[in-house]
């Protein structure tokens, strides 16, 4: 066992995207479970466009991360020492193990079981971000087959999820991604119907060329201008599924835009948000359902790995600039 932790904590807040310069990496003593916990060596450490949220100067579904507190996240690694008998020693877990090399926790702190195998899948396509892009097109998308499904940051560990798990169950697929190499990937990596530049079309021109008859589900991952181009071509009984808001980089001033209660009222649409910490007595069977696909060949994803907890300062501000290829993680091990 090493001789320190090394921890990420947060020394400033941020008013929109975090920078490197408003976290510090620090040295902390390794503590020893007690009774009803368990110390796991964190071997992958998950970033999160959420995190933007965690730490941002208003907090939103869930209180800010405290300045000179560690850093929130995800994070996947092998029980060391327990003191709690439904762990062994050696066990692989996932849970909310935070931004550093071990964390002490106590057994409600884990979000699943997996094995060494899959402890990246664990923190992305069988974790949270494959869980919501299920739960939240399911529960809230409610997609019929033949119905068209347009979704934001298509090329994402989120978006590239839901596109492949509509076509699953019989929908046309659009996706909107930023660039032509994103949208490229949308179709020949994730099997998209068709994909949307939104750096270079004009989205609501495109969306109405695709998709003249409308958009059956739209899942907004990124709210902001894009979505107030796509809001217009709801098909009748239209859902929105907001799962985020990557393009808005900070809560305060309200953000101001067209309304949208017209477009829903006439339609006669839907839009409701998604948050998974709504729904985890859902996570365990929604993992079994991915890991199914994943058994019958039928579901893909991508991850861009980075190397040591020197990574993780910048690595939010990096994901923001659309740097990442794929699911964005960090290897400690």
């Amino acid at each position: 066992m090493d001789d320190a932790n090394r921890q990420v904590i947060l020394v400033a807040r941020p008013t929109g995207i975090a920078q490197a310069s408003d976290f510090a990496i620090r040295p902390s003593p390794i503590d020893q479970p007690g009774q009803g916990q368990i110390l796991v060596r964190n071997h992958y450490l998950s970033v999160e466009p959420a995190m933007r949220g965690w730490i941002a100067d208003r907090g939103n579904y869930a209180a800010p991360v405290p300045i000179g507190s560690v850093m929130r996240a995800l994070a996947a690694g092998q029980v060391v020492a327990s003191g709690d008998a439904a762990y062994r020693v050696g066990d692989h877990v996932t849970g909310w193990f935070d931004w550093q090399d071990y964390a002490c926790v106590s057994a409600d702190q884990v979000v699943q079981r997996t094995s060494a195998a899959e402890m990246r899948a664990a923190l992305g396509i069988l974790g949270i971000n494959g869980v919501t892009a299920y739960l939240a097109l399911t529960m809230i998308g409610q997609p019929r087959a033949g119905e068209t499904v347009l979704v934001s940051t298509a090329a994402g560990a989120v978006g590239s999820a839901v596109g492949q798990i509509a076509r699953l169950l019989g929908c046309r697929t659009i996706g909107i991604a930023g660039g032509p190499d994103k949208a490229r990937r949308c179709v020949e990596d994730f099997g998209y119907d068709g994909a949307i530049d939104y750096r270079g079309e004009d989205v609501g021109a495109a969306v109405a060329r695709i998709a003249p008859e409308g958009i059956d589900i739209y899942f907004d991952n990124v709210a902001g201008a894009i979505s107030d181009a796509v809001l217009p071509h709801l098909a009748m009984k239209g859902r929105v599924v907001v799962c985020g808001t990557a393009s808005i980089d900070r809560w305060e001033p309200w953000p101001q835009g067209p309304r949208v209660e017209r477009h829903l009222l006439v339609k006669r649409a839907r839009m409701e948000g998604f948050v998974i910490f709504d729904h985890m007595d859902r996570y365990a069977d929604a993992v079994a359902q991915l890991r199914a696909w994943i058994g019958e060949g039928r579901l893909t994803w991508r991850e861009e790995i980075l190397d040591g907890i020197e990574a993780c300062p910048d690595a939010l501000a990096g994901l923001y600039r659309g740097e990442n290829d794929g699911k964005r993680l960090i290897r400690l091990v």
